[in-house]
């Protein structure tokens, strides 16, 4: 479902140059549908913990810690030409306790808005459910990234299962050269490789993941595992760098120099897909087993990479039907025995990189872009309706 009418849709976010994963979504969804022709027009309202410098399409900029600033970003698109609002939702994201300020902008929007789901907790204290359902109730629709997230929403915050939309997590589409192409070029030939992609931090569970090489590597020398990423500014703010020190100590005590390869960089777009694209097996040795979305998995899925993971719920949903394997949790044991079986099975492994890729396909941005227009088109459509019938 297309729409010829120009569609004036901003999205509440944070933005580039900010560097969180939320920004980077938020970035490809918006210049995926300044393709096309509808929604053009699209505008961000970025979400600002400090003073920065934006680009055009940046229209506002909501201060994250300042309760008065909410209540006028609702006022400037009230009296803007903005027709629907999209609410990029992470509860770290906004103000207040579990981001409550966020409340304080929607009580004084009148345009309707729509709320997408970045994480969804499975428990959530009663504060937190209090926001999802409120965002729920006031919004009109709720966008969840995964089936699995859909009981949750009914079930933990009692939202309206008729109000739920599940769109797929989008990958970006960057042309890039073969596997094997990339690796003579870089003179890894006879390297197996092994990816991981994002911000550090303890959750990842990467301490497993290298444990997993070293297991490994006793076999197969040839194996190599990129850690690819900065370490979490949280994270930063915290405890400096000490996690990623002790990420690179486990290595040398390992022994596993040559098999293991930090990379202390926020990689753009066009390197994490070389790396993918590089890649034999990508791995998520995630500790989270709630986690319901995962971006550097869904780029991986995109990239028909085989996934090796701990069995968390994104990852359980997007790796049923054959596309991977899934590990136990805080073990490397289990962790090496699935890339030892993907490395003595290379049949079995290009056919889970068939089943992964038709999926991964349906999830470039493109593909994803339209079904949001769709979705704004029609919940545009629907408020008419009921402004007429008032």
């Amino acid at each position: 479902m297309t729409s010829e009418k120009l569609l004036h849709i901003a999205f509440l976010s944070t933005y580039p140059p900010r560097e969180c994963g939320l920004a980077t979504f938020t970035q490809d969804i918006f210049m995926e549908l300044k393709k096309i022709p509808s929604t053009a027009q699209s505008r961000i309202v970025a979400v600002s913990s400090e003073s920065t410098q934006y680009d055009d399409e940046v229209m506002l900029e909501l201060k994250q810690n300042d309760k008065e600033s909410y209540k006028q970003i609702a006022n400037e698109l009230n009296n803007s030409d903005i027709e629907l609002l999209v609410i990029e939702h992470e509860y770290g994201i906004y103000g207040g306790e579990r981001g409550e300020y966020l409340l304080e902008l929607i009580d004084n929007l009148k345009i309707p808005f729509i709320t997408t789901l970045h994480t969804v907790l499975p428990a959530p204290d009663e504060k937190q459910r209090y926001i999802l359902n409120t965002l729920a109730k006031k919004g009109e629709r709720i966008i969840t990234m995964a089936n699995n997230t859909i009981d949750i929403l009914k079930d933990a915050y009692g939202i309206d299962p008729s109000k739920i939309v599940v769109i797929n997590h989008g990958v970006p589409s960057i042309p890039m050269e073969s596997r094997e192409k990339l690796k003579a070029d870089g003179g890894l030939d006879n390297r197996f490789i092994i990816s991981t992609f994002g911000l550090l931090g303890p959750g990842k569970g990467l301490e497993y993941g290298i444990e997993a090489i070293e297991k490994v590597a006793q076999k197969h020398k040839d194996v190599l595992y990129y850690i690819l990423g900065r370490t979490h500014p949280a994270i930063v703010n915290i405890s400096g760098e000490d996690y990623r020190k002790s990420l690179e100590t486990m290595v040398a005590k390992l022994g596993i120099s040559d098999n293991v390869i930090l990379v202390n960089k926020y990689l753009s777009k066009e390197e994490i897909v070389r790396y993918l694209k590089l890649s034999d097996v990508y791995l998520t040795p995630y500790l989270n087993k709630d986690q319901a979305v995962s971006g550097t998995l869904a780029y991986a899925a995109g990239y028909g990479r085989v996934i090796v993971s701990t069995p968390y719920g994104y990852a359980k949903e997007m790796l049923s039907g054959g596309r991977g394997l899934l590990a136990e949790f805080r073990s490397s044991e289990s962790i090496a025995s699935c890339i030892e079986y993907l490395v003595d099975h290379p049949d079995e492994k290009l056919q889970m990189e068939q089943k992964t890729l038709d999926t991964g396909k349906t999830m470039m941005w493109e593909n994803v872009a339209k079904q949001y227009e769709a979705l704004f088109v029609n919940v545009l459509h629907q408020n008419g309706e009921k402004r007429s019938i008032k």
